[in-house]
C-alpha cells in the first residue's frame, strides 16, 4: 500500500507590477506623438513665413470713375499769319531809313525814301511825247475831214498816243516807287539797309510780321482726322514760360493726307497778347471728347507685353485681367471693359509678377518703402530675364 502523501495548500497569486520598460515604452511614444504634432506645427508655420516672404512687393490703386478728355497732343513752332518781305521796286541810293527793327508800322507807312531824280526825268520826258502825240493827233482829226490827212495815219497817231500815256503813267508809278511803303501793318523785324546804300530793284530791304494772329502747324496722324474740327478748342503750353497756359483754337484742316508720312496739316491759331511770340516752340493739346464719369486707371497700371492688360489684387494673389482702354488724359486712361470700381491694380512692382502669384500689397503710409522693394522685385526680374 503506497504512503498517502499531504496536498500542499494554495497560495495567493499577487499581482505583479508592470515592468519599467513597458512605461518607458508608452512615455516614448507618448513623446513622439507630442513632437510628430509640434514638427507638423512648426513646418506649417515655416511654410507660412517662406509664403510670405516669397510674395512680390507691390503699389496698387484703386480704379475709380473720373472725368477724363480724349485729346490729340504735339508739338509745332509758332508763325505769324501775316509776314511780308519788304522789296524795293525800283533801282536807287536810299535817302532816308524812316524806319528801325523792333517798331510798330502801319500798312502804307513810309519806310525808305530812295533817290526820285531819275524817275521824275523820265516822268518828264514822257509827259512831253505824250503832250505832243495829243496836238498831233488833234490836228489829224481836223485834217482828216479836209482830206488832207488819211484815216490810216489819224489811226497811227492815235495808236501812237495811247502808247506814250501808257509810257507816261508806267514812269509815274515808278516815280512812286522812290518811296517804299509797308504792305501789312506789324513789327520790323529785320532791316537790311543803311541810308545811303544803293537799292537795286527787287532787293529784299525790310522783314514785318504781323505778332497779332499767331500759327501754329501739326502733322497730325490720317487716324486722327475722323474727330478733329474746326473750332475745336487748343491748349498751349511753351518751352520759354514753363507753367502758362494759352488758349487758341482750330483754325482750319487740310484734309489732304500726305502718302509719304500719312499725316494732314491741322492749323491752329492763337492771338499774340503781347506775350506769345514767333518762334516759340510748344506743346499743343486739342480735346476732340470728354467723358465724366470715365472709369480710369494709372497708365502705369497697364502692361506693355502685348494685348491691353493688367494685373489685379484679388485674396492676396495677382490676376491677369485683359482690358479695353479707351481715351486717355495725362497719367489717366479710361478703362471701358474688363474692371468695375473698386478693383485693386498694380502700379509698382508689376515687372516680377505672374499670373497667380503672391502679392504683398503695401499701404500708403509705406509708400517710399513700396517703391524700394518693388524696385528691387523688378530689377531681380530684369536680371532673371
Amino acid at each position: 500500500m503506497l504512503p498517502i502523501r499531504p496536498r500542499p495548500f494554495p497560495v495567493p497569486v499577487r499581482p505583479v507590477a508592470a515592468p519599467r520598460a513597458v512605461l518607458l515604452l508608452a512615455l516614448s511614444c507618448a513623446l513622439a506623438l507630442s513632437a510628430c504634432k509640434g514638427g507638423d506645427g512648426e513646418a506649417k508655420a515655416g511654410e507660412a513665413d517662406k509664403k510670405k516672404t516669397d510674395a512680390v512687393p507691390v503699389e496698387v490703386a484703386r480704379a475709380a470713375a473720373r472725368p477724363i478728355a480724349a485729346s490729340y497732343v504735339g508739338t509745332a513752332a509758332l508763325e505769324p499769319r501775316a509776314e511780308s518781305q519788304v522789296v524795293a521796286k525800283t533801282s536807287g541810293g536810299a535817302l532816308a531809313v524812316l524806319a528801325e527793327e523792333g517798331r510798330q508800322v502801319a500798312a502804307g507807312q513810309p519806310l525808305v525814301r530812295l533817290d526820285p531824280d531819275r524817275a521824275r526825268l523820265a516822268v518828264a520826258q514822257t509827259e512831253a511825247q505824250m503832250r505832243k502825240l495829243e496836238n498831233n493827233y488833234a490836228r489829224a482829226r481836223q485834217l482828216v475831214g479836209q482830206q488832207m490827212v488819211s484815216a490810216s495815219d489819224v489811226d497811227q497817231l492815235r495808236y501812237d498816243l495811247d502808247n506814250a500815256r501808257a509810257q507816261y503813267r508806267l514812269a509815274t508809278l515808278e516815280l512812286s516807287y522812290s518811296t517804299v511803303m509797308a504792305p501789312i501793318s506789324g513789327v520790323i523785324a529785320s532791316r537790311s539797309i543803311k541810308a545811303g546804300n544803293f537799292v537795286q530793284i527787287n532787293t529784299p530791304i525790310f522783314r514785318i510780321i504781323d505778332r497779332s494772329r499767331l500759327e501754329a502747324t501739326l502733322n497730325v496722324p490720317d487716324r486722327e482726322l475722323s474727330w478733329l474740327r474746326a473750332g475745336q478748342p487748343v491748349d498751349l503750353q511753351v518751352d520759354a514760360m514753363p507753367g502758362r497756359h494759352f488758349g487758341g483754337r482750330v483754325d482750319r484742316i487740310a484734309p489732304v493726307v500726305d502718302s509719304g508720312s500719312g499725316t494732314f496739316r491741322v492749323i491752329c491759331a492763337f492771338d499774340g497778347q503781347g506775350v506769345l511770340q514767333p518762334g516759340m516752340f510748344g506743346r499743343l493739346s486739342i480735346d476732340y471728347d470728354s467723358r465724366k464719369d470715365a472709369l480710369s486707371v494709372p497708365r502705369l497700371a497697364l502692361l506693355d507685353d502685348g494685348e491691353p492688360a493688367v494685373y489685379v489684387v484679388r485674396a492676396g494673389k495677382a490676376a491677369r485681367v485683359a482690358v479695353k482702354t479707351g481715351y486717355s488724359e495725362g497719367e489717366w486712361i479710361e478703362i471701358r471693359d474688363g474692371l468695375k470700381p473698386g478693383d485693386q491694380v498694380v502700379t509698382a512692382g508689376k515687372v516680377a509678377l505672374r499670373d497667380g502669384a503672391d502679392v504683398q500689397v503695401i499701404g500708403a503710409g509705406k509708400a517710399p518703402a513700396a517703391s524700394a522693394a518693388a524696385r528691387t522685385a523688378t530689377k531681380a526680374a530684369e536680371k532673371r530675364g
